[in-house]
């Protein structure tokens, strides 16, 4: 096994039995064949089926070969990831995926639940991420790239692999003999995040050949001031309520009634406001100064209006 792919297994630590997103590509099989190499029988791959290209079956046919080939009990869920009116297509995918992963653990129950899910993302995907959300102008959430492990649904996920960059994954793979599928769509450059791939890390790598690790570190301070907001956003909607009251949010500064609606919005409702609906909606809350004061304001996929003293948002 490479330094690396050793180094980041060697601190993975996950309940067992364990899952692993498998795509058929060329990191997830390197995750896939690891993990299996070191739990060996207490490893699963869990393959969704987007539907998305045309070369959706040939992912599963990859997917089916590797997994008889080395043992591993394979669950594949097929999903519609198609996006609904308004919906971004990265938004619905992701849906759709996690909405998939928790069907395929709750459906390979049987004496151990399955309770642990790694996804393969490595260390060249945490600096096309950081890259991408400082193009878009993002705040500490999206600086703060992706977590090495979170919960979401009763499940939790891992991230062991963003320390080691990309290409010692496909060299492991090589030694061993492994293919792997490619996705078509990662050589098309009308998307932003393959042109970082293809142009913008090559270059970061001639200039600064440590820019992996410095941007992870970055990343990492980010996450460590997102932490500290959100603790205060908690404190702040403990004493607004939830739904937040009109009168309690007057009574905070502009930047912590926008910490506190952030907070609100994404941990209550996964929705995700953007800087013109936030700064609408702090202005209207300004405003907000008698009863018949109407509220009333698109966000993300719904609305936040105000019904009596509270607001409240909706999916209509």
């Amino acid at each position: 096994m490479s330094p690396g792919l050793a180094g980041a297994l060697a601190g993975f630590s996950p309940g067992l039995p364990l899952a692993v997103a498998f795509s058929g590509g060329a990191d997830s099989t390197a995750l896939l064949l690891a993990c299996a190499d070191k739990w060996p029988g207490q490893v699963h791959a869990f393959h969704v089926h987007h539907g998305l290209q045309a070369a959706a079956d040939d992912f599963e046919r990859q997917c089916q070969q590797v997994c008889a080939t080395h043992g591993v009990p394979l669950h594949v869920c097929r999903v519609d990831a198609r996006p609904a009116p308004g919906q971004s297509p990265e938004d619905a995918a992701r849906r759709a995926r996690y909405g998939a992963f928790e069907a395929l653990a709750l459906a390979t129950i049987d004496s151990t639940a399955i309770k642990d899910i790694a996804l393969a993302q490595h260390a060249d995907d945490q600096s096309e991420t950081l890259l991408l959300a400082l193009s878009r102008g993002a705040g500490l959430p999206g600086l703060s790239a992706m977590p090495a492990h979170w919960q979401r649904a009763g499940l939790h996920y891992h991230r062991p692999l963003l320390a080691v960059p990309g290409a010692e994954l496909r060299a492991w793979l090589q030694q061993r003999g492994q293919t792997w599928v490619e996705d078509p769509t990662n050589g098309q450059l009308r998307y932003t995040r393959n042109r970082i791939r293809a142009e913008l890390l090559p270059a970061w790598q001639a200039v600064f050949p440590q820019f992996r690790s410095t941007l992870a570190r970055s990343a990492g301070h980010a996450a460590e001031a997102q932490g500290l907001l959100q603790e205060l956003a908690e404190q702040d909607l403990a004493q607004t309520g939830v739904p937040p009251r009109l009168a309690a949010l007057q009574r905070l500064s502009r930047a912590r009634q926008a910490n506190a609606l952030r907070h609100w919005l994404r941990s209550s409702f996964d929705a995700a406001p953007s800087a013109a609906q936030l700064a609408e909606l702090l202005r209207q809350i300004a405003a907000c100064t008698t009863r018949g004061h109407r509220i009333r304001i698109k966000v993300a996929s719904g609305f936040v209006e105000r019904r009596g003293p509270v607001l409240h948002w909706y999916n209509p």
